[in-house]
């Protein structure tokens, strides 16, 4: 009997156990399911926290967004920091460049910093300009570019072979990719421009703006030029009559030069030295400072560097377009008439029958007119199309290369002197404005690659022209230039007939 109790008290504990347990686990769950609960609320609570963050964002960025009206406006601001920078240090260069041959004399210092700049001109454009854009963007490599340029006018104050070579080696490195980040800066600046004013066609907003930007560029001749006269003062010497004999057509610079040295070109002081360079140096810290300040970066995403050899690929591969190969020809002849006229035409002629001391006063009229025909042929385009600019370019060349074989000039026949410096100042603008804007529009998919091309074919030109200096007469350098003009027109002509052909075919 007492066992039989003893039994039922025990089954009657271990159902209490089993109750209490089970409303353990029930108080258990019931917390459990309450911080749940807490949770899902937070997070719901974050959750519509950070969607109206985002949608704030995204206002505050439709806010910030320039109206298109305020778009342009800042593209044309951006157009005109790029020009006007590009106008200081250009002036500085234009005129130091046409200069070196009577600065720096001494062994042919002068000719061999101009060499040495276009040869790593040359390189560079294989190697620097893609790497540098990728690595720094399109603002910033026109910055380091320009800052490169700055140690060859500290250079011509203390001119040796020990200061001179190493500055024009830095000056040609930089020189590929400031180009090659200007003319993709504009093409895009262009695009952009395009685009928000509804236009189908970007061609003739790529022509007009790098019509705008050589309009101004051009003008360096004149500032530089002015400045260098101002500075320097030549002698007012004047040339006997066995000199003029000596100049024009039949002009040899090394043959000649030792005649010409005892009349017509004079000797430059330290003062004169230090000021000019001073000066230009100036033009140089100018320009920094206005790109850094004012200039606005472009839109863009820009890919990770490649390895430099992969780099080279890149560059080299461009080459292998079929408009690439026709349009290098005419590439080549812009460098080497650009080389042609500041070289050969003041000194055979300018300086040799007229005198030095004019020299600044006739290449101001030829950056005058280049600068109002860059603007115009600009726009000019929009009507009459590229073809008919490029063609009146080449009968103006032409023209003046056959009047300098047949004119003998002479100081009582001034007037010539500034004709054939308006008329290749006419052609010249035509060359910079729609090789430029050519390079942009058919290469539009390979805008730095294309460019990067452009300056080491037109650095080409140069060299090719500073190569034979020295060692031809005039006339022999005219019938070169001939010949160029002639296969740099024909490879245009048919990439335009193609390009139309295209045209026509997908109407």
């Amino acid at each position: 009997m007492e066992q039989s109790q003893l039994e039922q008290q025990e089954e009657q504990q271990h159902e209490h156990k089993q109750e209490q347990q089970l409303e353990q686990e029930r108080t258990q769950e019931r917390a459990q399911e309450r911080a749940h609960t807490r949770e899902h609320r937070r997070d719901h609570r974050h959750s519509s926290k950070t969607r109206a963050s985002h949608s704030n964002v995204r206002a505050a960025e439709e806010d910030m967004r320039p109206s298109p009206s305020e778009a342009k406006k800042q593209i044309v601001r951006n157009l005109l920091v790029v020009s006007l920078s590009f106008l200081l240090l250009f002036t500085a260069y234009q005129s130091m460049q046409n200069l070196q041959s009577s600065l720096n004399p001494e062994a042919g210092l002068g000719t061999a910093s101009l060499a040495s700049i276009y040869f790593a001109l040359v390189v560079s454009c294989m190697f620097v300009p893609s790497y540098m854009i990728r690595r720094l963007g399109l603002k910033y490599t026109m910055v380091t570019s320009v800052t490169m340029y700055m140690l060859y006018f500290v250079a011509n104050m203390e001119p040796s072979w020990y200061t001179m070579l190493p500055a024009s080696l830095v000056l040609g490195t930089g020189g590929a990719p400031l180009w090659t980040s200007k003319c993709a800066y504009l093409a895009y600046l262009a695009q952009e421009y395009a685009d928000l004013a509804g236009a189908l066609d970007s061609a003739p907003f790529v022509a007009g703006f790098f019509g705008i930007f050589f309009m101004l560029f051009q003008t360096t001749q004149i500032w530089g030029n002015l400045i260098a006269f101002i500075v320097l003062r030549p002698p007012n010497v004047t040339a006997v009559a066995a000199d003029i004999e000596l100049c024009g057509a039949s002009f040899h610079p090394t043959q000649d030069l030792a005649v010409l040295n005892q009349t017509n070109l004079g000797a430059v002081n330290r003062v004169q030295r230090y000021t000019l360079s001073g000066v230009y140096t100036c033009c140089v810290l100018s320009s920094i400072v206005l790109l850094v300040a004012f200039l606005g970066p472009v839109r863009k995403e820009v890919p990770d560097p490649n390895p430099p050899m992969q780099l080279l690929v890149e560059t080299m591969n461009h080459m292998r377009h079929g408009y690439q190969q026709l349009i290098i020809p005419l590439t080549i002849y812009s460098g080497m008439q650009q080389a042609f006229f500041s070289g050969d035409f003041t000194q055979a002629y300018i300086s040799c029958a007229w005198g030095v001391q004019f020299v600044g006063f006739v290449m101001i009229s030829y950056g005058l007119t280049d600068a109002c025909c860059s603007m115009t042929f600009g726009f000019l385009v929009k009507r009459v199309g590229r073809v008919p600019i490029v063609l009146l370019a080449a009968l103006l060349n032409a023209g003046v290369m056959i009047l300098m074989l047949t004119w003998r000039p002479r100081p009582s026949e001034a007037y010539n002197f500034f004709v054939i410096a308006l008329l290749w100042g006419a052609a010249d603008a035509s060359w910079q404005t729609q090789i430029n804007a050519f390079y942009g529009i058919i290469f539009s998919e390979a805008r730095e690659a294309a460019f990067a091309n452009y300056r080491l074919w037109e650095s080409m030109g140069f060299i090719v022209m500073f190569a034979i200096q020295s060692q031809l007469r005039v006339y022999v350098k005219v019938a070169v230039l001939m010949v160029w003009l002639a296969l740099g027109i024909l490879g245009y002509l048919v990439i335009e007939f193609h390009v139309s052909s295209d045209t026509r075919s997908l109407l």
